[in-house]
């Protein structure tokens, strides 16, 4: 079995050989923030973006990145060609770093970076042609939801529900409004338009909510980007859920009840084909 390669603090070495202190702040108080890209082809896919959310969330924790985007595009490229697979999900994480437990913010702290490589898993074509079920639930979680952070107990608790239940996530509300899933962006569509709540402080802004957007838009695809109240998301015709890792995926029931005909919609089965090729134009431009 290949080694597992990850990078700590300035170092390359073997997963087995990684350790970090006790009195991290990460490991204390979950002070840090992460991101998670995902590789084709050994080329991570749009970089750039990921890069540009991961300052989003350093500077929502007022934390200096300690890389500038290019030194991060290397160590990036560089994980991937120690890891085996072609296809394979970089995860980064920046904490303040290590220092006495204080609430408050020590002065002069260097940031622990760590990164790792797994193997990329998408969706089984069976989940593709058949869809997912979802429960649905409370958004319960704290009001900064559009920083990439790694105090995801909210999160867990949430997901651990859809488990618990059989399902394959967790569609959540908040005062009467759709916001997101526990790890992924949701969709809705009604009436053949296509529904997407706002990018705020509610939803995490998500990479692949953007790319269903551009791709939306190009191919003429009825869109409206508003607050989609609990009621449209429990009657639409069709629900997805989109991340890196989950790409596009139709939620075919919810809380045990068909979403539309209980089958992924013609609308989805339209998008996730264009999906597919963008995703292909992506990576033979970055080839």
């Amino acid at each position: 079995m290949a080694t597992d390669i990850i990078y700590l603090n300035g170092e390359f070495m073997p997963l087995e050989a990684a350790r970090i202190p006790v009195l991290d702040r990460g490991f204390i108080f979950g002070d840090g923030v992460y991101e998670v890209i995902p590789v084709y082809s050994r080329h991570p896919f749009r970089l750039a973006e990921h890069l540009q959310r991961l300052q989003h969330s350093l500077d929502g924790i007022r934390l200096p990145n300690p890389r500038t985007d290019a030194e991060w595009a290397g160590l990036i490229h560089d994980i991937i060609a120690r890891n085996s697979g072609d296809d394979q999900s970089v995860y980064l994480q920046i904490t303040r770093g290590v220092a006495r437990r204080a609430h408050e913010f020590p002065d002069g702290l260097k940031p622990t970076v760590f990164m790792m490589s797994s193997p990329l898993v998408t969706p089984p074509r069976e989940q593709i042609e058949n869809g997912v079920a979802c429960i649905t639930a409370t958004d319960f979680r704290w009001l900064k939801c559009d920083l990439k952070s790694v105090s995801l107990l909210g999160n867990c608790l949430l997901k651990q529900l859809a488990v618990d239940a059989g399902a394959a996530e967790v569609v959540m509300f908040r005062d009467g409004f759709l916001t997101e899933a526990a790890a992924c962006n949701v969709f809705v569509v009604r009436g053949g338009v296509l529904l997407a709540p706002p990018k705020n402080h509610l939803i995490l802004p998500g990479i692949t909510y953007d790319v269903v957007l551009e791709i939306a838009g190009a191919n003429r695809i009825p869109l409206e980007i508003r607050g989609v109240s609990e009621q449209e998301t429990r009657t639409a015709q069709e629900i997805w859920i989109t991340s890196s890792t989950k790409e596009v995926l139709a939620v075919t029931r919810l809380d045990g009840r068909a979403v539309g005909d209980g089958k992924p919609g013609a609308v989805f089965r339209r998008l996730h084909a264009l999906y597919q090729e963008f995703k292909q134009q992506v990576m033979r431009r970055a080839a």
